[in-house]
């Protein structure tokens, strides 16, 4: 029976290892879905089976550990910067600077809190320790691995951080749920009138499209080509079809203005009260029974030479007969003005006749399945590039170069690459589904490593020692920095609350109080703040605990 002493105990059998690891994201992943008050841990419950494995001594080999940790880690920050590089740049605009702007007071208010503890506790805490307390007290799990990569530059040999993490992450769950739920008494927020009163402030208003028929009633406009209305108005807008003396067509750049002309009118949100001004009023058409059938298809943007072309470039209207009103990528509508590069996964919203648009259909491809085989080969380019970035070390001032390291380098790389990737020839498309499923299997991996490494010392320092210290320090780094800024964002800024729901949510990149939040409110405006602040603030996570361990090392 020998063979069942090596697989359980042998910590250098390959065998050993896969089975522990399996055991422990399995049974990890299984409790993680368990409710507690109508919230759930998730996946992070892969460390706790982990640290429980590890105090009874099933272990592996610290080389074995240790890979597997950071290539997991490595995977997750770069499909996080995958998902979120697109909108990562959008998101200072307009709004999205006001939401992030609170939220980096968040993160920096939880910084300044995680340092005062340390000086008033005169070094009863270790400073790698409080980041690691930090990490867990903010939900944010690649902070913890980037706070471990900073230890390693400068050959720590203390207690575990994620010993720290571990102890602080579920009261810091509990602490952001609690945080919104106090703000909503503290400013007696009324759902109804919240509601009412919902404006999407982090929206491009320049990039959001806006549709509406209008009734040319300006005699200066008689006579003139749509060319020359739109050098007139130097606003950009698209019409996508026109009611010349009753007749529907599809108009082109030389195509004249009448009076009484109707035309469908697609162009942003800010524009639209301007053009309506200057052509006329609004009118009720139905276009969909006009005499000239036209329709109105979504095409997907799958073939490689279609990315990165600019809709100016592709000359729709004059050569296909067929208008694209807005485009859809990564689940934002963006107006399609001429100079909006395509970029391959993009959905395209096109009016024309049948014939026509099938015709472009075949030119952009249309086919979900080209979009389904995912682009391997992007992925771990940018994985290398990742690491090679995430290593140059860059002198600051301070005694040892700050490096990005394994979590911050791919992190950067994938923010560009997904936004910028196309100027490279690189389709940087990944289903939904795929990056899930890539990330899941990044951060399991992650945790449970942590878990089995940090186990052996678990119940020595945290039921033994300052266990009940961490947990208080950790709480205290989470409520008050939420209640400081999200009282600041409703008193001062105004803020709707279902935003600043998802915003306080956002700076903790924590998905349990989103989940909270939108069951509480009903609708998708929580999910809109957290999509808004969360590249940024997963940015600034991931660098900031390092760049305090390095400084203060």
């Amino acid at each position: 029976m020998s063979w069942i002493q090596d697989l359980l105990y042998n910590s250098s059998s390959i065998a050993h290892v896969v089975m522990l690891y399996a055991f422990v994201i399995s049974l990890g992943v299984w409790l993680g879905r368990i409710k507690i008050f109508g919230v759930s841990l998730g996946v992070t419950f892969v460390l706790f089976v982990g640290i429980i494995m590890g105090h009874f001594g099933f272990t592996a080999d610290l080389p074995y550990l240790h890979f597997i940790k950071e290539f997991g880690l490595i995977l997750f920050v770069f499909c996080i910067g995958l998902q979120v590089g697109p909108s990562f740049f959008s998101s200072f605009k307009q709004g999205g600077m006001r939401m992030n702007g609170i939220a980096v007071g968040i993160v920096a208010l939880n910084i300044v809190v995680a340092l005062i503890l340390y000086y008033v506790l005169d070094g009863r805490i270790s400073l790698p320790m409080m980041m690691g307390i930090l990490s867990g007290a903010v939900t944010n799990t690649p902070g913890l691995g980037a706070a471990q990569e900073a230890l390693h530059q400068v050959s720590y040999a203390g207690e575990p951080i994620a010993l720290g993490y571990a102890v602080a992450y579920p009261l810091g769950v509990i602490g952001i749920i609690l945080s919104i739920i106090l703000i909503r008494y503290i400013f007696r927020v009324n759902f109804v009138s919240e509601s009412d009163n919902l404006t999407d402030g982090s929206d491009n208003e320049h990039t959001k499209p806006h549709t509406m028929s209008l009734e040319i009633n300006n005699q200066a406009l008689f006579g003139k080509t749509i060319a020359e209305v739109q050098n007139l108005i130097v606003r950009p807008f698209i019409i996508s079809r026109m009611l010349h003396n009753a007749h529907a067509v599809i108009p082109k750049d030389d195509t004249k203005i009448e009076s009484g002309d109707k035309l469908y009118i697609s162009c942003s949100r800010k524009d639209a009260d301007a053009i309506m001004a200057f052509m006329g009023g609004v009118v009720k058409v139905d276009w969909d029974k006009q005499d000239t059938p036209f329709v109105s298809r979504r095409i997907l943007v799958t073939k490689p030479e279609m990315n990165g072309k600019s809709l100016g470039q592709l000359k729709l209207r004059d050569l296909y007969g067929a208008n694209v009103t807005r485009v859809n990528r990564s689940g934002v509508d963006l107006f399609a003005a001429p100079h909006l590069s395509l970029q391959v996964g993009d959905r395209v919203t096109v009016v024309g006749s049948l014939e026509s648009l099938e015709r472009l259909a075949d030119v952009m491809g249309n086919s979900m399945k080209r979009l389904n085989q995912p682009n391997i080969a992007t992925i771990f380019i940018g994985i290398l590039l990742g690491i090679l970035f995430g290593s140059i070390p860059v002198s600051l001032g301070m005694p040892i170069p700050v490096k990005l390291g394994l979590a911050g380098g791919p992190l950067v790389v994938a923010i560009l690459i997904s936004r910028f990737g196309y100027k490279l020839n690189l389709i940087t498309y990944t289903t939904q589904s795929a990056n899930l499923m890539l990330r899941e299997i990044g951060i399991v991996l992650f945790l449970a490593s942590v878990g089995i490494e940090a186990g052996a010392k678990f119940f020595e320092t945290v039921v033994q020692g300052d266990g009940l210290l961490w947990v208080a320090c950790g709480f205290i780094i989470t409520i008050i920095p939420l209640l400081i800024m999200g009282s600041i964002a409703r008193g001062y800024f105004k803020m709707n609350y279902f935003m600043l729901m998802g915003l306080m949510a956002g700076s903790c990149t924590d998905p349990p109080a989103l989940a909270y939040s939108t069951q509480s409110v009903g609708n998708d405006a929580p999910a809109v703040g957290y999509s808004t602040v969360y590249p940024l603030v997963m940015f600034m996570r991931v660098l900031s605990v390092q760049i305090i361990i390095l400084l203060f090392s």
